[in-house]
């Protein structure tokens, strides 16, 4: 009889356990959602099992618990309900009603947004959509206002059976602390595509050449005397989709003392002829442009089979980051350890091609040169891939000249002459813009490099852009400059204005629309006011130019 009643007392336990609770809030947007999170057990449950990050309010140990899956890895976050926010005392003074029940009110400062709750205590649920704002342990977040405007309220609150199973599987992941959680919360939302790591750009003329047949995918082959990297990568799946795609690079000195232009290019898989061409064989291959003073130019413009690289980033390292860190000490100054240079390519990826090259670029003549690593960063898109369009990409020119070490001529034809091409845009192109780049180079005082110089873009003889490239902001960038000299006016190198870069720094490209320009045949320009030259020192430009837009198959 005894062992019979402690069973009949002990069902209703494990009745009353399982009880489940519903609590629906929906939103007050223009398309009002509605959010279902589950209270069972002591436990409030805000996200699914398969949810990548999982949310839940631990009242039982009193913490707020975050659980996210990344590489096959389990990591929890753990708060204390006593180090959540607190609220601020408020006269509570509202009449309001919300699912029943009279609300008590309170209001948080957070991250200098103002945050009001509405709440009751008196509900069996407890919890908040929003876990941080939990005014007290038997409170049941009710209705929530953000900057004055209305952001959800609960619709209703009732016993129900969950959607999904409600798993609280906080004692199979590990524990990290905030920060750890936020960069692996970060890593887990996009996918990270390396292609160098910790790599040497440097000038090295004793490398061994690389036949063609020896060309393998995913193996960093080093030309024109070091100061190039390229590799040959397949495009996976990622690449391909409707997603946001952006190149990271790492530079850090490994000798070299001085500022040096440098270039990140893609040149497609099936090009016919190309830079790396004349890596492998020489730079002979190259179709040449010969200027009016008779000075030659070696693939600077697209011509029968030949295109130059489609250049991803231009940037510019600065005086000696991190090897000069120590041997240039100057009180208060905080040497960066190293530059980091990242920016959106989406436009610039061939979809249909199944392979490219990805190329860096440091024009140095240094043994050390630079250490550098280069990654593609992979953001899901919003908008699913239309399959009717591919990526339209036409590289026009580019004097970038990244087989320098190889005698490739500098861009400083702009003196004497216009730099002048064909090209011809085919039917069906749409949304088509011209990326245009422009840096001006010649290092002494009246050199084209500190010297604001026009550029004018013409199609068809007709100015379609002009632009003076100039920057006024590298002082920005001097604690990236350890090795920059210091002048008696208390001016460093690294501060001064430039044509359009400074050490430490990239060049965004120029978007320039070109909505009336029509399928066809057409003529471009490129017209530069350069400098004369000074004794043997030379101005020179480096610009490039890729036609971008849609192609409907």
């Amino acid at each position: 009889m005894k062992k019979l009643l402690q069973i009949l007392l002990f069902i209703p336990l494990i009745i009353r356990a399982q009880e489940t609770y519903e609590i629906t809030y929906t939103s007050f947007d223009d398309n009002p959602k509605e959010y279902k999170i589950y209270y069972q057990n002591d436990v409030l449950y805000s996200s699914k099992p398969d949810d990548k990050i999982q949310y839940f309010t631990d009242f039982k140990n009193k913490r707020n618990v975050s659980i996210l899956k990344y590489n096959d890895s389990l990591y929890s976050y753990i708060i204390p309900f006593s180090d959540l926010p607190k609220p601020i005392e408020v006269k509570d003074n509202t009449n309001e009603k919300i699912a029943g029940y009279k609300c008590k009110y309170v209001k948080y400062n957070y991250f200098s947004n103002s945050v009001e709750i509405w709440y009751t205590e008196k509900a069996k649920a407890r919890g908040s959509l929003y876990s941080r704002f939990t005014p007290t342990e038997n409170a049941l977040v009710l209705k929530i206002r953000y900057n004055g405007n209305d952001n959800v309220q609960v619709k209703s609150i009732k016993k129900a059976k969950p959607e999904f199973d409600l798993i609280y599987n906080i004692d199979k992941a590990k524990q990290v602390n905030q920060a750890r959680f936020e960069e692996l919360k970060i890593n887990s939302r996009y996918k990270i595509i390396p292609v160098f790591s910790s790599d040497t750009v440097n000038f090295d003329p004793n490398i061994k050449t690389i036949s063609r047949e020896q060309i393998q995918n995913n193996v960093t082959y080093h030309f024109s005397n070091g100061n190039i990297l390229l590799k040959k990568i397949k495009l996976t799946q990622e690449l391909k989709e409707d997603n946001y795609i952006f190149v990271k690079f790492t530079e850090q000195s490994n000798g070299d003392a001085y500022d040096r232009s440098g270039s990140i290019f893609l040149i497609p898989g099936s090009q016919k002829l190309s830079i790396v061409d004349a890596c492998i064989d020489s730079l002979g291959v190259l179709p040449v442009y010969k200027a009016n003073d008779e000075q030659e130019y070696q693939g600077i413009i697209t011509a029968g089979k030949y295109k130059p690289p489609i250049e991803l980033m231009r940037f510019f390292t600065p005086f000696g980051v991190g090897n000069f860190n120590e041997k240039r000490p100057i009180n208060n100054y905080n040497w960066e350890k190293q530059v980091v240079y990242k920016q959106e390519i989406t436009d610039l990826i061939p979809k249909q091609e199944d392979e490219v090259w990805i190329g860096v670029f440091i024009g140095n003549y240094d043994k050390g040169g630079h250490i550098v690593s280069l990654e593609l960063d992979v953001y899901p898109g919003e908008n699913k891939t239309d399959s009717t369009k591919i990526n339209y990409i036409q590289p026009l020119f580019s004097t970038v000249n990244v087989m320098e070490a190889e005698g490739q001529n500098y861009g400083k034809l702009f003196r004497t002459d216009t730099l002048k091409m064909e090209f011809e845009i085919p039917e069906n192109t749409s949304d088509l813009k011209l990326l245009y780049t422009s840096t001006g180079h010649g290092g002494w005082e009246t050199g084209d490099e500190f010297i604001p110089k026009l550029n004018q873009i013409f199609i068809d003889d007709k100015e379609i852009f002009k632009i003076i490239p100039w920057r006024t902001d590298c002082a920005t960038y001097r604690l990236y400059n350890p090795a920059s000299g210091n002048f008696s006016n208390g001016i460093s190198s690294s501060d001064l204005s430039r044509s359009n870069w400074c050490p430490g720094m990239l060049t965004p490209q120029e978007i320039v629309y070109l909505q009336n320009i029509k399928s066809g045949k057409h003529t471009l320009k490129v017209i530069i006011d350069q400098g004369e030259n000074q004794g043997n020192a030379f101005s020179h430009w480096q610009v490039s130019g890729v036609l971008v837009g849609d192609f409907l198959k």
